[in-house]
């Protein structure tokens, strides 16, 4: 009987995605190997990485990050489309990947983006796999979006958070998706009535006015990141109000074209931001695959089973007109 076409749709998440690496792992220990992955964002750079048979190091990559390495990734530019210009964590990239084609891969991949003025949803199936990933993970206001064929892409997470329609269109019979996000913004409801005020913001300590490279590097980091129970940083601005977009896209999406089975890692109490725990996010990741492979297992079987045994209807034939 013909192999059932397994998809794997990996979706958006920031620094939750580490737990991609350990949902790969579970599936890959039981036997289930996707033969069409589809990513978002997060999901892209992981589900290139694996595609491309650079997951291990990936691993390694997570799991050595700290929050000063962290920070040392990010090549701030104030004068361009993005805080962050991303070049020293493509070259990164490119170390891990090098310079392979998404068509040279043994697996079918894509990676999903969106295309800035007109909203296109991008899908990146041909060409440099590093610069899809880019693209694909090129956050609105924190990274410089990326020219790929004259069109200007940011993340795909806009579009498309959870790629089961890209899996669908490549060709899989049954798609396993991956949400990263079902805790963060999902309970969101309507809170009426709240008396508006002003609450004033702590002002800058004194370091503001320094000229000294330290000083001026704490002053760049609260800007970004907040200070401590004062206003949020730029960065918690622009990827919370991200977040909420991507949320509200998801669920929607999901519902109109379900996967055929939805894994859903238990990731509360960590942020978007938190890098350097990559540690705890693969375990995370690898108990959820854990919790779901039988029954993912059991579903396939009865797919491989069954489905070949379905003939298609006949032709219908109209009649002549007279």
């Amino acid at each position: 009987m013909a192999k059932v076409k397994v998809g794997l749709a990996l979706g958006c998440g920031a620094a939750r995605g580490w737990a991609h690496i350990g949902v790969l792992r579970g599936l890959l220990q039981a036997g289930i190997v996707p033969d069409v992955v589809a990513g978002t964002s997060i999901g892209a750079v992981v589900g290139g990485c694996h595609v491309a048979g650079r997951l291990e190091p990936l691993e390694e990559f997570a799991l050595s990050l700290t929050r000063r390495r962290v920070f040392g990734y990010l090549d701030f530019n104030m004068a361009g489309s993005g805080l962050i210009t991303g070049q020293r964590l493509r070259d990164r990239l490119g170390d891990h990947i090098g310079d392979a084609s998404i068509e040279s891969l043994g697996t079918l991949f894509t990676a999903v983006a969106t295309e800035i003025g007109t909203g296109h949803e991008i899908w990146l199936s041909r060409g440099r796999l590093v610069d899809a990933i880019r693209a694909s993970y090129a956050l609105p206001g924190i990274f410089k979006p990326v020219n790929v064929g004259g069109r200007w892409l940011f993340d795909g997470a806009l579009v498309n958070p959870v790629p089961v329609s890209v899996c669908r269109a490549m060709g899989a019979r049954y798609v396993i998706a991956v949400n990263l996000n079902a805790d963060m913004c999902g309970r969101g409801t309507v809170v009426p009535h709240i008396a508006a005020g002003y609450q004033e913001t702590p002002p800058a300590e004194a370091e503001a006015g320094h000229s000294n490279g330290r000083s001026a590097l704490k002053l760049l980091q609260r800007q970004l990141f907040g200070r401590g129970e004062a206003a949020p940083g730029i960065s918690t601005v622009v990827v919370d109000a991200f977040n909420i977009v991507q949320d509200r896209i998801a669920r929607s999406r999901l519902a109109g074209d379900p996967p055929d089975f939805l894994i859903q890692p238990r990731l509360a109490g960590i942020g978007p931001f938190d890098f350097h725990r990559a540690e705890d996010l693969i375990a995370r990741g690898l108990a959820a695959a854990r919790r779901e492979v039988e029954d993912i297992a059991r579903e396939i079987e009865v797919r491989r089973l069954f489905e070949p045994r379905i003939e298609p209807d006949p032709p219908v034939s109209l009649p002549a007109r007279q």
